[in-house]
């Protein structure tokens, strides 16, 4: 594996005053990067001191195994549907729709089709 990177960090792209993002277009470029490893690929967009936002593209049926964030994390799914398990309860949601989690709450992720969502993670301020 080469160690030359496809993109720029996030701490280049987080370094602007101003940020702005078609996440469309983001995701269009992500898909060209080639094939992806276990059915999804993913570019963190800004990354903060308390703030994590990253774009998700995944095939049909990819899964993002069950885990918890410290934070707040919102998913936003931009195309297509996923369907997120938390709290023993499976929320499918497509473009238009957003779900909120509180901090450690355990959490899955699986795409129903092919789909792209925006993940953010809010830490609390320390």
């Amino acid at each position: 594996m080469s160690d030359k990177r496809v993109r720029e960090s996030p701490e280049q792209r987080s370094g602007a005053s101003v940020l702005v993002l078609d996440l469309s277009a983001e995701a269009a470029a992500i898909r060209t990067e080639g094939p992806s490893r276990h059915g999804h690929r993913q570019k963190t967009l800004f990354k903060g001191a308390t703030r994590t936002v990253a774009l998700f593209v995944v095939d049909v049926g990819a899964e993002l195994p069950e885990h918890k964030a410290a934070g707040f994390v919102t998913i936003q799914p931009i195309e297509g549907e996923v369907v997120v398990t938390a709290s023993g309860r499976s929320h499918a949601r497509g473009p238009h729709c957003l779900l909120v989690l509180a901090p450690d709450v355990p959490h899955s992720v699986k795409a129903a089709n092919p789909a792209s969502f925006l993940l953010q993670v809010s830490l609390m301020a320390s």
